[in-house]
């Protein structure tokens, strides 16, 4: 009965992908840390950019109205944060509040953090590239010291949150640590688990609504609970009140609202940057264990 139940969702995802989400497929990857012209307008004006449908500033306004982070102190930590658009959605479309999150990331973070999204098909592409980011004496290997000296956070909506699992699995199978992985409403594609957390991720947070076409996955467990903690499974409602979803179809909306309702979630978005801010973010005396007092940069 599983089974059968995973494969109508699967279908019935399919489908809504191909017929409720505009665009082909063509875009694999979105490296936001060396941007083109195009993309830098787009990190640089994600909070400030008036051309951004009103339903997309609407969930980024809770974390556009934190205060910046001064990149350039050391206070904050070296990381790779990956993540993973889902259906059939490309990796730049900007009418999906995560694309442009990786953008408001690498624009909060600067140059101690790099940032990139895939679409869900894409994992081979991003393990590649992220072993090659993580390899930094390009000698085609990584050492143990290369593995462990940048924090790995992933993150992803729908079937790109069972890539976020699937992901870390292949991260586990090269024995590189992950830091943090999220899950937005993730729906798991055949042949995947986005419920059993591999034992190489230290923490997990799920996030999940139980309504619509395609409900998300309710609860995720650790593999081994000695090495990964869950963080939670937070049920998300909205059946009391409504969240501005103008930036998908009226399909989309009327057929899967609340799947993308939490998508479109300000409160998910910014309780997400708290947890990666508690990863990268380093304490006072972090800094000063870094920069000793007395010492000057040049």
């Amino acid at each position: 009965m599983a089974q059968l139940r995973e494969l109508r969702i699967c279908i019935l995802h399919s489908l809504l992908g191909l017929f409720l989400i505009s665009g082909p497929v063509i875009t694999c990857a979105q490296n936001l840390s060396s941007p083109d012209r195009r993309e830098a307008e787009i990190i640089t004006g994600v909070c400030q950019n008036r051309s951004i449908a009103t339903a997309l500033k609407e969930a980024l306004r809770l974390v556009c109205s934190r205060t910046p982070v001064e990149a350039a102190s050391g206070r904050v930590r070296k990381a790779v944060i990956v993540g993973f658009v889902g259906g059939f959605v490309k990796s730049d479309d900007t009418k999906h509040p995560e694309v442009l999150f990786a953008s408001y990331l690498q624009n909060r973070y600067g140059s101690a953090v790099q940032v990139e999204i895939f679409g869900n098909r894409n994992g081979k592409l991003a393990l590649k590239e992220t072993i090659r980011r993580l390899d930094k004496n390009n000698d085609g290997r990584l050492s143990s010291a290369e593995k462990t000296q940048v924090r790995i956070i992933l993150y992803g909506h729908s079937w790109g949150a069972s890539e976020v699992l699937a992901f870390a699995r292949e991260l586990q199978m090269q024995e590189i640590p992950v830091a943090l992985t999220i899950q937005i409403d993730s729906v798991k594609k055949l042949g995947q688990d986005d419920r059993r957390v591999p034992a190489n991720v230290t923490k997990a947070v799920n996030f999940y609504q139980s309504r619509g076409v395609t409900p998300g996955q309710p609860q995720i467990v650790p593999a081994d609970a000695t090495r990964t903690t869950i963080l939670g499974n937070f049920h998300m409602t909205y059946k009391d009140h409504q969240i501005n979803c103008d930036n998908y179809r009226w399909m989309s909306r009327v057929f899967n609202g609340p799947h993308h309702q939490i998508e479109n979630d300000p409160q998910i978005w910014d309780r997400i940057t708290s947890l990666i801010d508690s990863e990268l973010l380093r304490t006072n005396t972090e800094i000063q264990v870094v920069f000793p007092v007395g010492s000057s940069l040049r």
